[in-house]
């Protein structure tokens, strides 16, 4: 399973009053169900997901991008 965050609303009320955040990572491995606190984020990590966010936008499709390829390779010889 791939890890997901969740609000601590979204867990039953026993756990939702013993964790101190709003957020929860949510890791599966061998039938074992870790849940780990997020805390609030500074600001370097919100400009550094913001800068992921966009990193595709304007990208080429991929016709397009292999055509780039063919002639980047071309230049280099």
């Amino acid at each position: 399973m791939d890890d997901m965050i969740l609000s601590v609303n979204a867990l039953p009320e026993m756990l939702h009053r013993r964790i101190r955040s709003d957020k929860v990572r949510v890791h599966e491995d061998n039938d074992l169900i870790i849940l780990t606190p997020i805390y609030g984020m500074d600001e370097q990590a919100k400009a550094c997901i913001e800068r992921l966010r966009g990193m595709f936008e304007g990208k080429l499709a991929t016709d397009d991008y292999v055509t780039q390829k063919q002639l980047d390779k071309e230049l280099e010889r």
